[in-house]
């Protein structure tokens, strides 16, 4: 554990000293066979055959759901039924003991191995035998012997609900002494990124977030004890497995489907960074704004996925477009400068085939169209102008007036919001930049990656360079590909 900071090696020792005393009461376990007759309630009641086939079960679970048949993409607690279906059978710290081969053989991928071991193990031996604390007090043990299913469901709700409190408060305090980022690697500072940060690490969201999937567990899990403890026997209960499984094997396709689309992206986006060092880092700060626009007016998450997608994506057209001309020294001539204004049919050309993209390709043709029809490429005004476009023409703007560029300095985001609402119903919608005043208005701009981080400037900007006027600011952001090149050159 040598890889963590002094306060998560305190912590997680402290988990797992907690969890080693969960354990102490089934040590030894006395020789009761688990029949389907349930034992008193406040006795031990388990035998080491009975917690020996569970730990078996979910240590196979565990070494079944990291293959790379099923490739699952959460490294803990894949298989909470089995865990909650010992947790509704068996005393507490017979429970807690399930845990400990499935936790602690199962593969890590990252290091520090071993700390993340302890921590797998220690979690779950907590949670667990506070799930099955719950069940015993909520009377689920004479509930599931006597078959009582209304009483069972009661009693597993209470459980689950301990059981997720519990991982849900050890795994926000973990957030604490690591910095937001759970075992980091070295010393190396995670990445501010304000208050979305905060908001997305408390407890209460990760309760919320992680109840749903663990009813589900609950519920299969309490399938099973009911199985179990039926004239089935134990044989019988294995069979609530397989549906698991196959739902698990389609959860991690989606999963792997979802991660090759993300590799997409990002080779296009860097292979832009790479021919256009000026704007690097803007595809993902207009990606955020635009997400932002979108929560903001209400959309559901899978659109909202897509106009992020749109906003990273907007200037890949400039891999199509002569280097030359993107690094110029020196003002652009007019027959450059609509070389330069075809990169939205270019990108438009690379997207089109990217199926899982929808309307975000739409956003890349015509993100740089204007209300008043005096954009480009193909000059639409008003609704002709997908909708999708014109999220990111207003997201793509703020941006290059927020950042520093060539021919001036970054401006404050007040003024910025000031300059589109100025700028709305002319060459942006009102619509758009309304959510985006509403959005920051409420949590602030915190881009996940400035100008800085990608190193575009890695000394103060220049000088500003005196602006054309009659043109709106605002306006001249949203062509920021015509502004973009060399230190004090305005194009």
């Amino acid at each position: 554990m040598e890889a963590l900071p002094t306060r998560a090696r305190m912590y997680v020792t402290g988990v797992a000293a907690a969890g080693l005393l969960c354990l102490l009461p089934a040590l030894p376990l006395p020789s009761v066979p688990l029949t389907r007759t349930l034992p008193s309630v406040s006795g031990p009641g388990a035998s080491w055959g009975a917690v020996a086939s569970f730990a078996v079960l979910y240590a196979g679970c565990e070494r079944l759901a990291r293959s790379r048949h099923l490739g699952a993409p959460s490294p803990v607690g894949t298989f909470h039924p089995v865990l909650l279906a010992a947790a509704f059978l068996l005393p507490p710290s017979a429970a807690a003991l399930v845990v400990l081969p499935g936790a602690l053989l199962a593969p890590v991928e990252q290091r520090p191995l071993l700390a993340r071991r302890i921590w797998r193990a220690g979690r779950l031996t907590l949670a667990v035998w506070a799930a099955s604390r719950a069940h015993l007090a909520a009377g689920g043990r004479e509930a599931v012997a006597d078959g009582d299913v209304p009483a069972a469901l009661g009693a597993a709700g209470a459980s689950v609900l301990a059981f997720c409190l519990v991982l849900t408060l050890l795994d926000r305090g973990i957030l604490a002494p690591t910095g937001g980022v759970p075992f980091r690697r070295g010393s190396r500072a995670p990445r501010p990124e304000g208050r979305r940060t905060t908001r997305r690490t408390t407890w209460w969201g990760l309760f919320l977030r992680s109840l749903a999937p663990v009813t589900v567990h609950g519920l299969a899990g309490l399938m099973m004890a009911l199985l179990w403890r039926s004239p089935y026997g134990p044989g019988a209960a294995l069979l609530v497995l397989l549906p698991m499984c196959v739902s698990w094997w389609a959860f991690a396709q989606y999963h792997r489907e979802r991660a090759a689309h993300q590799a997409t992206i990002r080779a296009l986006v860097q292979a832009v960074d790479i021919k256009d060092g000026y704007t690097r880092g803007h595809s993902e700060r207009v990606g955020q704004a635009s997400t932002m626009i979108a929560r903001e007016l209400g959309m559901d998450d899978e659109r909202t996925e897509v106009l992020r997608f749109a906003g990273i994506l907007h200037d890949v057209g400039k891999l199509g477009v002569p280097t030359r001309l993107l690094t110029k020294d020196g003002p652009l001539t007019p027959e450059e400068r609509r070389v330069i204004e075809l990169h939205p049919e270019y990108g438009h050309e690379m997207v089109r085939g990217i199926s899982f993209l929808g309307e975000a390709r739409a956003a890349v043709l015509h993100h740089h169209e204007r209300l008043d029809g005096s954009g480009y490429p193909y000059g639409l005004a008003g609704g002709q102008i997908p909708e999708s476009a014109r999220v990111v023409a207003v997201a793509d703007a703020f941006d290059a007036m927020t950042s520093n560029r060539s021919y001036s300095r970054a401006r404050p985001v007040p003024v910025a919001l000031e300059e589109l609402q100025r700028c709305a119903g002319d060459h942006f919608d009102p619509r758009m930049v309304e959510a985006l005043v509403r959005a920051i208005g409420r949590t602030g701009w915190h881009p996940a990656v400035t100008a800085e981080d990608a190193g575009r400037f890695p000394g103060p900007p220049g000088p500003p360079v005196a602006e054309p006027v009659g043109e709106p600011a605002a306006a001249r952001a949203a062509d920021a590909d015509a502004d973009a090149g060399p230190p004090g050159v305005r194009r």
